[in-house]
């Protein structure tokens, strides 16, 4: 029992007084990534979130699904999705989640935090004060959990601020912009017009329905609008919408989105219980009869309030131009995306989506605000002008920029620096060595790694695909939009392709070789060479022998054009690095086959040839003239993990009849291993969209499930089964004394062969 007499004074809540080497602030994606790659290199973190669950808008709370530069597979950014810790998460949320259960989905995150001993986690605890140890620096923060009644405050040498809204950032003092430049400030073509389009993106709120087998009557409460039929956005609806797939339920970007977060989410309540009223009781919606809501958010998902100025300031035309900056340390490739203030009130279109040619780098100047000296930033509140905000807001390029962010302050704690330190040429290359040894894929960043003992080994397999084309398959594509074959194709050098058609009357078919004018992206904005067949009806064989040459290597499309008329023979199999694209629509992305934007905003017009998602996608049954050298052994040893525009796959392939196929890595003398990392293809240009979408399996078909790794005399490393991730990290007992390592994989898949990125070995 406990009993206490009448205090005069009024009492304290308990408190409790935390020290870390990193206090992060905020538990959304990027939160959680911070914290993570900082614990998991040994440093003590505090994690703070004011929600009872953690994911930020991937919550159950919110129900967003997480997206980054893959853009739901509708841009041309080709293996594209995020690597390192929130690829990790979703291959991790495919396993068990495949179907995209929001709840599911926290218990990801939660265990992922939960199993790192060097995270103290606290939920449902709000930050509400800063102290600061100079003026330039953050001493503590103070927060309040209202669950257990108890104050806490942290205090750290280091504090990120991955909050959304900024907080602490804004506590301290730290600099920051909120709304829209002027289009003369950055050049920025596409900065809108303040006065009719607005200055701020606003706060969507969801609802599930559910069909319950009998009819369902609703009254809405009287707080609910009355005419949903008038609304602007109304035509976007369709009945068995729900979740995310409301996201133009949109409303607030008129008003002060940080203090004025309540009042926004009252009214998307008015709009969304007025919505239903709508659907069930117009009598427009006969087959909702039987539809119940099963769920309405309770916080919206916020899109845009604060943004802080570090010592650099992500603009349009870094996106443009993907332009390359010496501390690149992240990407992004969602689309310039900006939403009409007025939201769902709104005449104009839901939003605005203007996207590059490829993804584009992200400076590490970025994240750490230019006026407190130990503050990290994190999430959508990087440096950034409003338009570049539209396509860095996305969870996915937020979280795998806060990676950078969990790294950068490993190496402040373990050489004694501050965030801005890290910004030198001599220490970001450090950070970035760092950041691509676990998959960061830094666009254009060389992995130097002189630490990696398999640079000096020689490789030898047991067999490598030497391609020469596809197996046919009883499969036929009719070509509704225009198809085309990605391939890794040479300069200088002509190129013959042989494919078998099926054309239902006398017709032509238009054949072309694309590429691109860069080899910083996947878009095929140049015409290599054309040929104009005439078809018979029925099946028949076809060739197209190139006379014109690309002038640099490149990731090239050959190219079938639309033509209704005419199908064309596809194979089953699936080959690491290769793939087809069609040109054809994805509304959810503003992608209508071409993108020709006013000339005024300086944005690039050209096509999209975006792939299907399996089992769709299928490559084309084409054979060639001479075999490609795409897929050697030494490929293991270049550094890269996914293939690159510039023509490598970046891949070791064995052929596919080779069932058990081996890796040697020799040495010319013994050399001491303790780590073996391995880099397996988890398809890195399917989207993971975490919830609602749903995937076709819950294992991505390229990566390797079982495999061994054995010593030179035969002894036996490592046995693995079951495996579904990307990167296998191999911690010996001790360290080994030996001159070859010897890996040997189980193809699972008839149809696919056994493929790997890279091996590292380090003592």
């Amino acid at each position: 029992m406990i009993s206490e007499a009448y205090s005069p004074q009024t009492r304290n809540t308990k408190t409790v007084k935390l020290q870390a080497d990193l206090v992060v602030v905020g538990g959304g994606l990027s939160g959680v990534c911070a914290a993570i790659t900082a614990a998991r290199s040994g440093l003590k973190v505090v994690l703070i979130q004011d929600r009872p669950v953690l994911g930020g808008n991937a919550s159950s709370e919110v129900r967003l699904w997480s997206l980054g530069a893959t853009s739901h597979m509708g841009n041309n950014n080709r293996w594209s999705r995020e690597g390192g810790l929130i690829n990790e998460i979703l291959l991790d949320n495919l396993k068990r989640n495949k179907e995209g259960n929001p709840l599911l989905f926290d218990t990801v995150l939660l265990e992922k935090v939960y199993e790192e001993n060097n995270i103290t986690l606290l939920l449902n605890t709000a930050v509400y004060e800063v102290e600061k140890g100079k003026d330039d620096q953050v001493k503590n923060v103070t927060a309040f959990c209202s669950q257990n009644s108890t104050t806490y405050i942290a205090s750290a040498p280091l504090f990120c601020d991955a909050s959304g809204d900024g907080i602490v950032a804004f506590m301290a003092g730290a600099s920051f912009r909120m709304g829209a430049e002027t289009k003369e400030e950055f050049d920025e073509g596409f900065a809108p017009n303040i006065e009719d389009y607005g200055n701020l993106l606003g706060h969507s709120l969801y609802f599930y329905t559910k069909d319950v087998g009998k009819p369902i009557s609703y009254t809405p409460p009287s707080f609910a609008i009355k005419n949903a039929e008038e609304l602007p956005r109304i035509k976007n609806f369709q009945l068995g919408d729900h979740g995310c797939k409301l996201w133009w339920v949109e409303h607030g970007g008129r008003l002060d989105t940080v203090h004025q977060s309540e009042d926004i989410k009252f009214e998307l309540w008015k709009v969304v219980y007025g919505i239903w009223d709508y659907v069930k009781n117009s009598g427009k919606f006969p087959e909702a009869a039987n539809l119940t809501l099963e769920w309405v958010g309770t916080i919206p998902g916020k899109r845009e309030s604060r943004r802080f100025e570090g010592d650099f300031m992500l603009t349009q035309k870094d996106i443009v131009e993907q332009r390359d900056y010496y501390d690149a340390v992240s990407f992004g490739g969602w689309a310039m995306d900006l939403h009409p203030a007025d939201g769902i009130y709104s005449e104009h279109n839901s939003c605005t989506q203007w996207h590059g040619k490829g993804v584009y780098s992200i400076p590490y100047r970025c994240y750490y605000s230019k006026n407190i000296e130990n503050l990290f930033l994190a999430g959508r509140i990087i440096s950034a002008s409003h338009v570049a905000f539209g396509s860095s807001r996305v969870m996915l390029t937020c979280a795998h920029g806060a990676q950078a962010v969990g790294q950068a302050a490993v190496l402040c704690k373990e050489e004694g620096l501050l965030p801005k330190d890290i910004a030198s040429k001599e220490h970001i290359a450090k950070l970035q060595l760092a950041l691509n040894r676990n998959g960061q894929s830094i666009p254009r960043i060389a992995l130097n790694d002189t630490d990696d003992l398999v640079a000096k080994a020689n490789v030898e397999a047991s067999s490598s695909l030497k391609f020469k084309g596809f197996s046919e398959a009883d499969d036929w594509h009719p070509l509704k939009f225009g198809l085309a074959q990605m391939l890794p194709l040479k300069a200088n050098e002509t190129y013959s392709f042989e494919i078998e058609v099926d054309a239902s009357e006398a017709t032509s078919l238009e054949l072309q070789l694309k590429s691109c004018s860069t080899p910083n992206h996947f878009t095929p904005d140049v015409v290599i060479d054309k040929k104009e067949v005439d078809l018979q009806k029925g099946k028949q064989k076809i060739t197209f022998t190139t006379t014109k040459t690309q002038e640099q290597d490149h990731y090239s499309f050959f190219c079938l054009m639309k033509n209704e008329k005419v199908k064309v023979r596809l194979s089953d199999e699936r080959i690491t690095g290769l793939m087809t694209v069609e040109n054809k629509i994805n509304k959810a992305v503003s992608n209508y086959g071409r993108q020709d934007p006013p000339a005024d905003i300086n944005v690039d017009s050209f096509e999209f040839w975006t792939p299907e998602r399996r089992p769709k996608g299928k490559n084309i049954a084409l054979q060639m003239a001479k075999a490609l050298p795409i897929f050697e052994p030494d490929n293991i040893k270049n550094g890269e993990v996914r293939p690159n525009a510039n023509g490598n796959t970046n891949a070791w392939v064995a052929e596919i009849e080779d069932k058990n196929p081996t890796l040697h890595l020799k040495w010319d003398d013994k050399v001491n291993i303790k780590s073996i990392k391995l880099f397996f293809d988890c398809d890195y240009d399917h989207a993971l969209e975490t919830t609602l979408m749903g995937h076709p399996e819950d294992v991505i078909p390229f990566v390797v499930d079982n495999y061994t790794v054995k010593d030179a005399s035969g002894k036996l490393l490592k046995e693995v089964k079951g495996n579904y991730q990307a990167i296998n990290t191999i911690e010996l007992d001790e360290a080994i004394s030996t001159d070859a390592l010897v890996f040997e994989f189980s193809k699972k898949e008839r149809h696919i062969p056994v493929s790997l990125f890279k091996i590292s070995a380090y003592n």
